[in-house]
């Protein structure tokens, strides 16, 4: 009887390393497959905001396609046509629809 106590309760241990260690795979792939590349992309998109120059043509989040006429501070002053100029957060530019797309 007491060794049956005991062979229970070794195996009982091994069951558990075996969650934990699949508990920690799980976590291990939601990061590289989930919260990597997003981390990735923000960075990216940060980037691409800090450099907006003069010049370059966007397209704001509300779809507005133009070009940056002048950059002030977090200010951003697209030219939509000639001599008609909106001014827009920075933050309202989409990387996204703004780059070219490479063929």
């Amino acid at each position: 009887m007491v060794a049956t106590v005991l062979a229970q309760a070794s195996g009982g241990g091994a069951g558990i390393m075996g969650q934990v260690f699949l508990f920690g795979s799980i976590i291990l792939i939601m990061y590289f497959f989930m919260i990597r590349p997003q981390q990735k992309k923000q960075k990216e998109t940060k980037k691409f905001i800090e450099e907006i120059k003069k010049g370059e043509d966007v397209v704001t989040i509300g779809g507005l396609h133009g070009k940056v006429s002048s950059v002030e501070g977090d200010v951003v002053i697209l030219e939509l046509d000639r001599g008609f100029k909106v001014k827009v957060e920075k933050s309202a530019i989409s990387m996204d629809f703004s780059k070219k797309p490479t063929k």
